[in-house]
């Protein structure tokens, strides 16, 4: 076999192995990226943390929780524009104005891929461990209640921290 090829009969044992995901970006296909290798590592039996950042929190917004007291008029216009949750975001190549995005859904259920919901909601049923960046939630005006539950709010010292301990680290 040469060594490029992966041997599909070897199954990993994840058990003791960690993975860290940064998403800074807030794009839909990026996000898909992130979520199959987030939902992959926890079948492998991997620790996996991903830490959401600037664009990337979009993704981890809930769109039911809204909120605009409390804001500045900036950060309530802000909140109007950016993505209210994972299907809202944007591809990242050929968006087209929604007519790329929408291929690509239709291709997908075609094949009978999950959605970004789909799998944002695997990932968080498996223990994925979802932190939120609080400089990027206060420089792009969120709050904590804006956000899904099982997002703790961190500072990049307390995620470099983390990443430290971990065997792979992606930057998506």
């Amino acid at each position: 076999m040469n060594q490029k090829e992966i041997n599909p009969e070897v199954q990993y044992s994840g058990k003791n192995k960690k993975m860290s995901l940064l998403l800074f970006s807030g794009e839909y296909d990026k996000a898909l990226a992130a979520l199959i290798l987030a939902n992959t590592g926890r079948e492998m039996g991997m620790d996996v943390n991903m830490f959401f950042a600037f664009w990337g929190l979009t993704l981890v917004r809930d769109p039911e929780k809204m909120v605009t007291e409390d804001k500045s008029l900036y950060e309530q216009m802000f909140g109007l524009v950016t993505p209210q949750g994972p299907e809202d975001l944007p591809l990242s190549r050929m968006n087209m104005a929604g007519l790329g995005k929408a291929m690509l859904k239709e291709m997908m259920e075609d094949d009978h891929t999950p959605t970004l919901t789909d799998f944002l909601n695997g990932a968080r049923k498996k223990g994925v461990v979802f932190c939120g960046c609080k400089l990027s939630i206060d420089v792009m005006g969120f709050k904590e209640e804006e956000l899904l539950p099982e997002v703790k709010i961190i500072s990049a010292k307390e995620y470099l921290q983390d990443a430290l301990e971990s065997q792979i680290q992606l930057f998506i």
